[in-house]
């Protein structure tokens, strides 16, 4: 690793923490349609690098990767709308709390495929984690059954999102040894544009005519829990152990369900509050053992 870090990467690590936990306040604030929220985000952010990744011969460090990198970085895009798509949604029909509780089970997903798939054995104390974890995880749900079906399925979709978090962190981790952070943002969030501008026109959500302040919304999602946030941990992911990055956001249903009650007086019960500290706990021994 020839780049040498301007600060240190936990420093960072913890402002993008701050700036993600801003993500589910300001998506709430805006009227307009999950995919296109998802789509603006990563539009207006990769029109922010774009002229940074140009700059900095972003343009002939792709030609170097080839056509298999270019390849892989166009799948992590991919991964990383759907990331968005099913997140963001989950927003509309589910707590902020709930929400960002579900989506950040990554690590969970992460040590069941590497059981099954890459032959890294679970040993007792992350099967224990995921076991409680999915304690956790009933304890939602039984919460949200209580408020109804549409509320499971922001749930399920929060899932979701937090399959493609697991890969995409995975993959940053693998690919920022190799590219820069503007060589592997930039593609990555622009492919994840277009996938959702293009899953907008597909399902008829407009993209067009909204007020000034929806745009300013727009912007600001973009800025603060996308460059600040998303970006900064792509950057800290090229020191910092993906399973390390994971369990750092686990800040983000903290400090988001503390906005969310401060600002949307979103109040959640007393079945998110015990489901989710269960749910944290079990993410935390299974990350905690694997890092």
């Amino acid at each position: 690793m020839s780049e040498k870090p301007r600060i240190h990467p936990y420093l960072a690590l913890s402002i993008s923490i701050v700036a993600v936990s801003t993500a589910s306040i300001l998506i709430r604030m805006s009227s307009a349609g999950p995919l296109a929220i998802a789509a603006f985000r990563l539009i207006f952010a990769t029109a922010i690098l774009a002229p940074f990744f140009i700059r900095s011969d972003g343009i002939q460090t792709l030609r170097s990767v080839g056509s298999r990198g270019i390849a892989v970085l166009i799948i992590v895009g991919v991964v990383l709308a759907l990331h968005f798509a099913t997140w963001i949604t989950s927003l509309s029909l589910t707590s902020v709390a709930n929400s960002v509780i579900f989506v950040h089970a990554d690590p969970i997903f992460v040590a069941i495929v590497s059981h099954f798939l890459l032959k890294e054995r679970v040993d007792r104390r992350v099967a224990g984690g995921i076991a409680i974890a999915f304690a956790g995880a009933t304890i939602l749900a039984v919460g949200d059954m209580q408020v109804g079906g549409m509320n499971l399925y922001g749930d399920a979709l929060a899932l979701i999102g937090a399959m493609m978090l697991g890969v995409y962190i995975l993959s940053g981790r693998r690919i920022r040894q190799n590219l820069s952070l503007l060589s592997y943002v930039t593609p990555v969030y622009a492919t994840s544009a277009l996938v959702l501008s293009m899953g907008c026109l597909l399902t008829g959500t407009p993209m067009l005519a909204y007020p000034a302040m929806e745009y300013m919304i727009f912007l600001s999602i973009a800025v603060v829990p996308m460059i600040l946030g998303h970006t900064i941990y792509n950057w800290a992911l090229r020191w910092i152990p993906a399973p390390i990055v994971s369990i750092s956001l686990l800040g983000e249903p903290v400090g988001a369900s503390i906005l969310a009650f401060l600002i949307l007086s979103d109040v959640p019960n007393a079945m998110t509050i015990l489901g989710g500290a269960v749910t944290l706990a079990g993410i935390a021994l299974c990350t905690f053992r694997r890092s």
